[in-house]
């Protein structure tokens, strides 16, 4: 909690919006400064998946987030995930390594 309220409720430059089913949090959407790469990331909750919810979060997301290009690296596994991104128009950049997991690297361009 104490990295969420400093580091990325504290920051300014910070756009995070809370995903809520039936009024219920779902999950999470978040873009960040990381050098000079605006980054997105997101986390739903298992019971959430496969649904369209994730897949409307982020067509919602994504209007209110209008830096580009906006990068997004989940993990190589997570192909649910790569999928989702690359439905919303994001292109593989290939892989980056976080620790010794390996990451696909997706950019989303100007249209």
């Amino acid at each position: 909690m104490a990295h969420w309220r400093t580091r990325v409720l504290g920051d300014d430059t910070v756009l995070v919006r809370t995903v809520t089913v039936d009024g219920e949090p779902a999950g999470n959407l978040v873009s960040w400064w990381e050098g000079e790469r605006r980054f997105i990331g997101y986390w739903l909750g298992r019971p959430y998946w496969g649904r369209g919810i994730g897949t409307k979060a982020l067509a919602r997301f994504l209007e209110l987030e209008k830096n580009r290009p906006l990068y997004a690296d989940p993990f190589t596994g997570n192909t649910a995930s790569i999928h989702l991104l690359e439905r919303h128009g994001f292109q593989s950049q290939g892989t980056v390594r976080h620790g010794d997991d390996e990451h696909t690297l997706l950019v989303l361009h100007e249209e």
